[in-house]
């Protein structure tokens, strides 16, 4: 259980602090912006991390430009565990490599296109 507490923040200034219990017995806070910041960061290299692993391109057109146009198509839908791109990031990267094994890595339009196809 955690509380919410108002604290100065050396990045932030007076800001909202959650406290909460790590490993049973030590009380900690942390800046909710600054907690915020730590997950996004995080999202991103595990982004950069994924998109190496697949290939670093769309498999289809060979598109490479931009990390964030680049999305991770899963071939059979009923394996799926999980998207990769909603919770995937808070995984541990053992657990998003599994669930990217399942995947092809494709760029935004060629995903529209596998997608369009497939509704046919």
């Amino acid at each position: 259980m955690s509380k919410i507490i108002d604290k100065e923040c050396k990045i932030h200034g007076m800001t909202k602090h959650r406290i909460y219990l790590e490993n049973k017995s030590i009380l900690r806070h942390r800046c909710n912006k600054c907690a915020t910041i730590a997950v996004q960061k995080r999202r991103d290299k595990l982004k950069i991390l994924a998109v190496q692993y697949k290939g670093g391109k769309c498999e289809h057109c060979g598109y490479s430009k931009c990390v964030g146009a680049l999305h991770f198509h899963h071939l059979d839908p009923k394996e799926k565990d999980f998207g990769i791109a909603s919770k995937g990031y808070t995984r541990s990267w053992e657990k998003v490599k599994i669930e990217l094994d399942k995947c092809i890595l494709v760029c935004a339009n060629c995903h529209s296109e596998i997608h369009h196809e497939e509704s046919r």
